[in-house]
């Protein structure tokens, strides 16, 4: 006979009892919500992400004139300076990453919906990468509020967050919201069971 655990007390209940005894809580081993409210972040975060890599990151004032660069365009321009290793890291936190997670909660859960010729146990572990990836995500943001608070010279010079630092660091957050609305669990419901091996008579 299967169980299921209360959320707000943790109390085990035989699966098919609608609330829990203990303390009332609405009974579910499966959260049904779970697919749209990824789908939700998901989109909302994809939605972000667009201005965050059109509109300027910095904005730079120097005595006499005011530059605004893109991510991209920042890192074009540390790459053509000869700082191949930072405008790399950039591309790689800003763009590649960013896009690997969009591709990656999809793909759990169209994987989820429809089938997935990926085993189960290969989703699960590119969700707990994507998990883990999405603590370092805000690694851009962190680097613009540092420059920003350093870098201020008065009517000499002085660096602010542009635009697309707040749309990212939004479309950060919704990604990582989408990745924590995924109920892992319905990786595993469609997955064959394994067979287990038949016990060896003892010599």
């Amino acid at each position: 006979m299967g169980l299921v655990a209360c959320d707000r007390c943790t109390r085990l209940w035989p699966i098919g009892t609608p609330r829990c005894g203990r303390c009332g809580h609405r009974l579910a081993s499966r959260d049904r919500m779970s697919l749209q409210r990824v789908w939700a972040w998901w989109i909302v975060a994809l939605i972000c992400y667009i201005p965050a890599n059109t509109y300027p990151m910095l904005s730079t004032r120097m005595l006499m004139s005011t530059d605004e660069g893109t991510i991209v365009g920042g890192a074009l321009e540390l790459a053509q300076h000869g700082d191949y290793a930072v405008a790399i890291i950039i591309i790689v936190a800003s763009v590649f990453i960013p896009i690997g997670k969009f591709m990656a909660v999809a793909a759990l859960a169209l994987g989820v919906q429809h089938g997935s010729r990926m085993s189960a146990l290969r989703r699960q572990q590119l969700y707990e990468v994507v998990e883990y990836i999405g603590r370092w995500s805000m690694i851009d943001v962190f680097v613009v509020a540092i420059l920003s608070s350093l870098v201020q010279l008065g009517a000499l010079a002085s660096i602010k967050p542009g635009t697309a630092s707040l749309f990212f660091a939004l479309s950060v957050i919704f990604t990582m919201l989408s990745a924590q609305s995924f109920d892992s669990r319905m990786i595993w419901d469609k997955s064959p069971d394994p067979t287990p091996e038949p016990a060896k008579a003892p010599a």
